[in-house]
Order: structure tokens, then C-alpha cells, then sequence
């Protein structure tokens, strides 16, 4: 019980709401409706033949047959007319072979799709290493595609057989009484043949679950991935000469000058300004007001 506890806690249950695995999910229910509609079927029809002598008569005949529809080995006593004495009569035809292959079918895919579920689910990473895992659930599913495709067609075909076999009207006109005009003989029951109906509509929902799920297959086997990478960025075009002279025109004027105007204190005013200074040094001091005087 632990070890079932701890794969369950390790299982990727996520896989379940993805196309890859929802499909897979979806194939498993309907194998088993295809194949348990067609396989567990048995019908019956009843039919009623009435003698020129009531007493021989017999209006209430029940003819069964079953899944796999040999019908060749399916008899029924019919009164002769003639005696209390009755005969058996056989069904015509042996249908065995289409319902057999399409049952087949339906059941190795209901095991596929198990044991697929089960490496979807606690196996995942194992299935996607080396790319194996994919290429061979890919090559599996289309043959079970084209398997459902040939299984479904054979067992419409074969089911049509198997309806006209069992028409009461085509049964009547076996039985010898029947083709006799003092005797009179028809249908009581027909036979009900939705359950096959089904199974042959469950073949063909099976046929587009496993063709539609080859592309979902395909997508994890990574052929596809080098035809779906994004285009590589382009470079961005260069600027034209007319903005780039622009730009030069533009350029801030103090950034060549970062002074501006800056004064020369070697140029010639100032270099008087210091003649004057010294020119007045050399004047010497000024005499007193009395020496003038």
C-alpha cells in the first residue's frame, strides 16, 4: 500500500488536462464502449407460422444468435405442416471474422491506451528521454489509427450482412410450410440492433481520437521543433548622414569652449597698469607743504 501511495504522490496527474494525455484518456473510454457493445451482444427475433391444421401450427418461434454471429451454426424448429413432427432450419452466413477483428482491436487499444496513461502519468520524464518514448507512441498510434479505420469499415459491412441474415421476412422464405399457400407465416418481433449500431459509431469516434491524437504525438517527438523557432532579430537600419549632420550642428557650443571668454591678463592693459605703478614708485614721495613753501 505504500508503494501505491508513493507513486501516486509522485505521479504527474497535471499530463491528464493536456491534448497528449486528455485524448489518451478519451480513447481509453470509447475502446471500451466499442468493443463491449459489439462483444456482450446476443439478440433474438420471433417469427409465427400458422398451418392449414391449427393443431401444427406454431406462432411463436424464437430465434436467438450471438456475438460472434455464426450464424451458419444458429437453428431454430419450424413446424412442417405435414406432422407434429418439426424441422430444423439454419440461419445462412458466417460473420465472424469482421466482428472478431473489430473487437480485437478494441480491446488492444483499450491496453495500449492503459499503459500509455500509466508512462504519461509516473513516467514521463523516462518517456521523453532520448526522444524515444515519442517516436515509438507516434508509430504506435498510427497503426492503431489505420487499425480502427480497417476494423470499423469490415464491421459496418459486416453488420449490414448480419441485419439482412436476420430479417424475420428473409428468414420465412427458408422455411419449406412457408412457401406452401394454405399456410400462412409472418413476423412477430424484430430483432434490436442499436447496441451494434453503436459499436460501429464508437469504431469510427475511436478512428478520429487516434488520427487527430497523432498530431499532439508528433509535437513531443520535437521533429517539428527546428521548423517553429522564431525568425533570429534584425539589426536596426543605420541613421541617415542628414541626422547625423544634424546632430553635429546641434552640438552644444561650450561643450569645444568650456571657458567662454576667458580674459588674458598678460596682454597689454595690464601690463601698463603695472608701467603706472612703477612709475610713481620711482617719483619718489612728495616734499612737505613747508619745504615747498
Amino acid at each position: 500500500m505504500d508503494v501505491v501511495n508513493q507513486l501516486v504522490a509522485q505521479g504527474q496527474f497535471r499530463v491528464l488536462k493536456v491534448p497528449l494525455g486528455f485524448i489518451k484518456v478519451l480513447e481509453w473510454f470509447f475502446a471500451i464502449f466499442a468493443f463491449s457493445t459489439c462483444g456482450s451482444y446476443s439478440g433474438m427475433f420471433k417469427i409465427a407460422v400458422e398451418c392449414k391444421n391449427r393443431t401444427q401450427s406454431d406462432l411463436k418461434i424464437e430465434v436467438e444468435f450471438e456475438y460472434p454471429f455464426r450464424l451458419h451454426q444458429e437453428y431454430f424448429d419450424a413446424p412442417t405442416c405435414k406432422s407434429e413432427n418439426k424441422e430444423p432450419i439454419f440461419l445462412v452466413g458466417d460473420y465472424s471474422s469482421s466482428a472478431e477483428f473489430f473487437v480485437t482491436v478494441g480491446v488492444f487499444a483499450f491496453l495500449y491506451s492503459t499503459a500509455a496513461l500509466s508512462i504519461y502519468v509516473f513516467f514521463f520524464d523516462k518517456y521523453k528521454e532520448n526522444n524515444k518514448g515519442p517516436l515509438i507512441d507516434l508509430g504506435v498510434t498510427g497503426v492503431f489509427a489505420f487499425m480502427w479505420l480497417v476494423s470499423s469499415a469490415a464491421w459496418a459491412k459486416g453488420l449490414s450482412d448480419v441485419k439482412t441474415a436476420t430479417n424475420p421476412d428473409e428468414v420465412i422464405t427458408m422455411i419449406p410450410a412457408c412457401k406452401e399457400d394454405e399456410n400462412s407465416c409472418r413476423e412477430v418481433h424484430d430483432p434490436v440492433m442499436s447496441g451494434l449500431n453503436t459499436s460501429v459509431a464508437f469504431g469510427f469516434i475511436n478512428l478520429v481520437l487516434w488520427v487527430g491524437n497523432l498530431w499532439f504525438v508528433f509535437k513531443e517527438t520535437g521533429i517539428i521543433a527546428p521548423f517553429m523557432r522564431a525568425p533570429p532579430p534584425q539589426a536596426k537600419p543605420a541613421a541617415p548622414d542628414a541626422y547625423a549632420q544634424q546632430g553635429a550642428y546641434e552640438q552644444d557650443p561650450y561643450a569645444s569652449n568650456q571657458g567662454g571668454y576667458q580674459p588674458d591678463y598678460s596682454q597689454q592693459g595690464y601690463n601698463q597698469e603695472a608701467q603706472y605703478g612703477q612709475g610713481y614708485g620711482q617719483q619718489g614721495a612728495p616734499t612737505s607743504f613747508s619745504n615747498q613753501m
